[in-house]
């Protein structure tokens, strides 16, 4: 965990099986994903980003 995330509350999915779970947090302008088996592993996202990158995802741009 870095200094950045140290007080960062942390939301997982509701969607979550066998403990692997991804976990959102935020900090000012920032925003952190994690997984939470490898919770010292974090992406960080401006707003911005965070925004563009969930409206791709409702918009299915993303073939998963």
């Amino acid at each position: 965990m870095t200094e950045s995330t140290r007080d960062v509350t942390w939301h997982r999915s509701r969607v979550c099986a066998d403990g692997n779970c991804v976990e959102v947090g935020r900090s000012g302008d920032d925003v952190f994903v994690r997984n939470s088996q490898r919770p010292d592993e974090v992406t960080r996202f401006t707003i911005d980003e965070w925004e563009a990158f969930s409206a791709g995802i409702k918009a299915g741009d993303f073939p998963f």
